[in-house]
């Protein structure tokens, strides 16, 4: 078994989508505004809103994506004016991390894994 779709639910889908739209490097081609599929590798990433308003107290969920280069994500972070939780740190077990809140305020984290 394998995670299929991770859905983000939001108040507003064609800013939170157009936010993982640049954050991630990828177009899907629409300005939905009810739901729109993200697609990376093998798993979905899916912007939604069933109808009912969100509170946007969003303290049960995060998401981490593994980079390739946390430096430069890093700047292209600071770049779109993002809120950065914290920095990126190498952690003791050898993996540089950083945390970041999405327009929704969900918790993201970034982190590389040493070559």
């Amino acid at each position: 078994m394998r995670i299929g779709e991770v859905s983000l639910n939001t108040n507003d889908v064609v800013a939170l989508a157009n936010f993982y739209k640049k954050l991630l490097g990828i177009e899907n081609n629409s300005n939905d505004e009810t739901h729109q599929v993200l697609i990376c590798e093998e798993t979905q990433l899916s912007i939604y809103n069933d109808g009912s308003h969100k509170n946007n107290n969003n303290r049960n969920i995060s998401l981490a994506f593994t980079v390739e280069d946390i430096t430069a994500e890093y700047q292209k972070l600071l770049e779109m004016g993002v809120e950065i939780i914290e920095k990126p740190v190498k952690r003791p077990w050898g993996a540089t991390n950083m945390s970041f809140y999405d327009l929704d305020r969900n918790i993201i984290y970034f982190r590389s894994f040493p070559g």
